[in-house]
């Protein structure tokens, strides 16, 4: 397997972080979007949609998107499950795990790319350019607080997100709450139940890399 990663970005880290939660060894290589890498011609043969990351399969299929990549990996390295081994468990995953991305992730990414002035032009990843609107980074920065808000409170009294065991769903939380340090929004002690959760994954050897 062929893995094209960025040591920078969110979305890669997801899927290094199951990688490295499965024990698997893949091939990687980085890309940098600092410099436009995945905008290169190389880089578009292998993903037209210029985003990382990139999971190439030992049967040569390529995978351009988080989830087809974790519902990969799962089948083919099945322990230890990160997407649940119960019908309840896995509903329950996936679940948390399209919130965490539609809630902060995208929150996130409003914010970001529409504020930051380096990506003037770039507000949306891909291969076309779009134009920033200040509105929607102000509209991210709120839902941020607010997601910060509901997973304080879905964390009380639990160890992890989703179910009882550490998940794919805690991996994609983790991940973007960590980058949401970009907008300056950090977890703090307003959120006790949020704090105790995120510190816990971090000392993960996963969230190390």
């Amino acid at each position: 397997m062929i893995f094209y990663d960025c040591s920078t970005a969110p979305s890669p880290r997801r899927a290094r972080m199951l990688i490295a939660e499965k024990g698997i060894d893949v091939e990687k290589h980085d890309v940098s979007l600092a410099k436009e890498e995945q905008l290169s011609a190389e880089f578009l043969a292998i993903n037209s949609g210029a985003t990382v990351p990139v999971l190439i399969t030992e049967t040569g299929v390529t995978l351009t998107e988080n989830l087809g990549i974790a519902a990969y990996l799962e089948a083919r390295f099945p322990e230890p499950a990160l997407m649940g081994n119960t019908p309840d468990d896995k509903g329950a995953i996936l679940m948390w795990t399209a919130i965490a991305e539609g809630q902060c992730g995208l929150a996130v990414a409003e914010a970001l790319r529409n504020s930051n002035p380096h990506m003037k032009d770039r507000a949306i990843p891909g291969p076309e350019n779009f134009e920033q609107i200040p509105q929607l980074a102000e509209r991210g920065l709120r839902r941020i607080d607010l997601f910060f808000d509901k997973l304080d409170q879905r964390l009380q009294g639990r160890d992890f997100i989703a179910t009882q065991d550490f998940s794919l769903a805690d991996i994609t939380a983790f991940v973007l709450v960590d980058f949401a340090r970009v907008v300056q929004k950090r977890v703090s002690d307003t959120h006790p139940d949020l704090k105790r959760w995120y510190e816990a994954v971090k000392s993960r050897p996963s969230a190390q890399l």
